[in-house]
């Protein structure tokens, strides 16, 4: 009897020892699974353009060659960033209507890191594909007005106005904008000390280049 109790109390003792060791090997292999070195890295960067054009919706491709293995959209803020990279070279190609193709090669990705590009990507309009909108400015007599500044704004559905951009006119009383291509109206205001606010409203209808000429009247008194 007294071999049985002895045999019955052993056993208890090791399911105990066997309870207690089991969190002990989860946390160390837990532990362990941690400690495993990462084998990807990844791109990230920030994408500028020329004034009055949007960072935001830029195809960037990563690619290996010229075999695309990622492609993301940047955001409003021109931003972007891929993870899961395998480790080596590659190239970014970057797109959008009305900005010319971006390249840039010779990117290195390592293990375990994000090699970050900042601002250092920078598309310039592509003027084939935009509105060219240019014009003047001009006082009563019809002389060029230099210093005018002149503030660019889209006509909503609504007639509502949405401010986009503006210029200050240059010595010969010029002033440009870029716009995107697509139908749209926007309204030019021309203001300076002592005139009178002159407004004029451009139509757009597709790609192409856009007059416009805005006098300036001294203010009544």
């Amino acid at each position: 009897m007294r071999r049985r109790n002895f045999f019955l109390k052993l056993a208890a003792a090791l399911v105990t020892l066997s309870v207690l060791a089991t969190p002990a090997l989860a946390q160390k292999k837990s532990k362990k699974d941690k400690q495993q070195p990462t084998t990807t890295g990844g791109i990230s960067g920030r994408v500028r353009v020329d004034a009055g054009a949007s960072a935001a919706g830029i195809s960037v491709e990563v690619r290996q060659g010229e075999t695309g293995v990622a492609e993301a959209t940047t955001n409003a803020k021109g931003e972007f960033e891929f993870q899961g990279l395998a480790p080596g070279s590659y190239g970014l190609t970057l797109r959008k209507s009305g900005l010319q193709v971006g390249r840039m090669e010779s990117v290195t990705v390592r293990a375990g890191k994000t090699v970050s590009l900042k601002d250092h990507l920078f598309l310039p309009a592509d003027e084939g594909a935009l509105a060219l909108l240019r014009g003047s400015v001009f006082d009563a007599a019809g002389r060029s007005f230099a210093g005018a500044r002149v503030e660019l704004a889209r006509v909503e559905a609504d007639g509502s106005l949405k401010k986009l951009d503006s210029r200050v006119a240059n010595v010969a009383g010029s002033f440009a904008f870029n716009l995107p291509p697509a139908r749209a109206r926007y309204r030019l205001t021309a203001k300076a000390d002592g005139m009178e606010a002159t407004t004029q409203d451009v139509d757009v209808e597709g790609a192409a280049i856009y007059r416009a000429a805005l006098t300036l009247k001294p203010a009544a008194r």
